[in-house]
């Protein structure tokens, strides 16, 4: 009988989690939360604004930097960052490339399993001798041991053994079931998205079209062993040229509500939706 991966649908239900439709030709991406089409126009902003609370956030202390970095503590020992970062001639990928590397020092065990996973070259299984093949008006459907291959409008699904490959529209989710990793990658008209799981550990970047900066970076880990800090990452927002507004957040637990919800907020009363 044929062996469907058992990463497939992990895939395609993680795949789902950063697309706001999913099984459609036209796939819409947001990048932080439902309602991308009522962003407005990003502020310039001088100085920050850091309320002394912010939902679960307590401000610790006074803005430093003459103000342009804010220190928030959040439940069960996470904290929130708020950074007022000028571009000063340097492009906004080399601006948050920076942020990224050091958050990345936080959790270097999670990152080592991730991009070990992505350069893995573990091989499927062999075929076995069952086969089978379907066809209809749009649809075909191939089968042969552990092997299959699913064609129809808008989607395309390759799983040989314990590897697939699934196309839905502009998103590409490659999944090895041998090395636990899957690669999610894809694009629109309103911005793209890139998911690499391995093991427990994610890493999740998302990134709006447009001039305005609105990104997202993120680095999750379920192992409860060995670790300080289960979850790092920031949420960047800024209009074209500068300067970014950068909430970066961290987390003892892997359960992200309500600290990015609160960390958006920030970001929104400073730079906008």
């Amino acid at each position: 009988m044929m062996r469907t991966p058992t990463l497939i649908m992990s895939s395609v239900l993680l795949a789902c989690t950063g697309l706001a439709a999913c099984g459609d030709d036209s796939i819409r991406i947001t990048t932080t939360r439902e309602g991308g089409e009522n962003k407005g126009v990003l502020k310039v902003v001088q100085t920050l604004q850091c309320p002394q609370t912010q939902g679960s956030l307590t401000r610790k202390g006074t803005a430093q930097n003459g103000g342009k970095v804010c220190v928030y503590a959040g439940p069960r020992g996470s904290e929130v960052t708020l950074h007022l970062q000028p571009l000063d001639g340097a492009s906004v990928d080399d601006v948050l490339k920076a942020f990224e590397d050091r958050l990345s020092g936080d959790m270097p065990q999670t990152i080592a399993a991730i991009e070990a996973s992505a350069h893995s070259d573990t091989t499927g299984a062999t075929s076995g001798s069952d086969s089978a093949t379907v066809e209809a008006p749009g649809v075909r459907i191939e089968a042969e041991g552990d092997t299959a291959q699913v064609k129809v409008p808008g989607l395309s699904i390759d799983a040989d053994g314990d590897r697939a490959s699934i196309r839905i529209g502009g998103v590409t989710i490659d999944a090895n079931d041998s090395a636990s990793s899957v690669n999610i990658e894809g694009g629109s008209d309103d911005g793209s998205v890139n998911i690499q799981a391995a093991a427990d550990g994610a890493l999740i970047r998302t990134r709006a079209a447009g001039d305005a900066t609105r990104a997202t970076w993120l680095v999750t880990d379920g192992q409860t062993d060995g670790l300080g800090w289960r979850l790092v990452g920031y949420e960047a927002r800024g209009p074209a040229g500068g300067p970014l507004v950068i909430a970066v957040f961290r987390a003892k637990e892997t359960d992200k509500d309500p600290l990015m919800d609160d960390a958006r907020a920030l970001l929104t009363l400073n730079v906008g939706e």
